[in-house]
This record gives structure tokens, C-alpha cells and sequence, in this order.
């Protein structure tokens, strides 16, 4: 099984909307994937997605019920591939991934343009999180 781990900084925006919409469309496709999420930061560890997050989902029909947490170590070896939605998320995870690894982490927009980043949405109103959602 494949697996892809989501980061963001505190986990409740951008990488649980992430998470949630793959696994989604993972179920929808019928593909053997494993999805997570995770942030740079604990300041929110085992929290609930930000309830605009849950309202975008839930507005697409996509459940997700996920608690905040960290990144750690052992996940740069348990993901096949790690994304991160920030250069500067990209930044902290290459600062704390062991070398041999370093070829999993990657900007999460990258097949799109290099250096596109998804915005954080966390001091925006609603419509940062459907940005983000698109």
C-alpha cells in the first residue's frame, strides 16, 4: 500500500483539508492508500480540524474526523511521500528528516509549477478555506 503523509504548520487547515479530500477520492476510486496529516508544530496536537476547514468539507460531502499531531521522525520512513504545503513547512521538514529520506518530501503544488505553495487560511475568513478546498 501506498502512503502520503500531509503537512502543515498546526495541522488544522491546510494538511487535514489535504488528508481528507485524498482519502476521499482514494475510497471513491477504489485505491489501496494510506493518508495522514501532520504539523510542524504541536501548539494544536490532538485538537480538531479549525471549524472552517470541517464547514468546507463538510459542503462537499467529505467527512473527516482527524485530531491534530505532530510530525515525527519515523514518519520521513513509514510515507512513501511527504507534502508539504509551504516552502517553509518544506523548510522544517527537511531540517528534521534523516538524509536517506530526503527524496520523499516535496512541495505538495510542485507537478504544477515550482514553488507554488497553498496558502494558509488560518487568520482569513471562510473563503481562504474554499481556496485552499479548490
Amino acid at each position: 500500500m501506498k502512503s502520503v503523509l500531509f503537512v502543515c504548520l498546526g495541522n488544522i487547515c491546510r494538511s487535514p483539508m489535504a488528508d481528507a479530500i485524498a482519502a476521499h477520492m482514494a475510497r471513491q476510486r477504489g485505491l489501496d492508500l494510506r493518508v495522514d496529516s501532520a504539523g510542524t508544530g504541536a501548539w494544536h496536537a490532538g485538537e480538531a480540524a479549525d471549524r472552517r476547514t470541517l464547514a468546507v468539507l463538510r459542503a462537499h460531502g467529505i467527512p473527516y474526523d482527524g485530531r491534530a499531531r505532530q510530525v515525527r521522525v519515523s514518519d520521513f520512513a513509514e510515507f512513501d511521500l511527504i507534502l508539504a504545503m509551504d516552502r517553509s513547512n518544506l523548510r522544517d521538514l527537511l531540517g528534521i528528516c534523516p538524509p536517506a529520506h530526503r527524496d520523499r518530501v516535496h512541495l505538495v503544488l510542485t507537478p504544477l509549477g515550482e514553488g507554488l505553495e497553498v496558502g494558509d487560511p488560518y487568520y482569513g475568513g471562510p473563503d481562504g478555506f474554499e481556496v485552499v478546498y479548490r
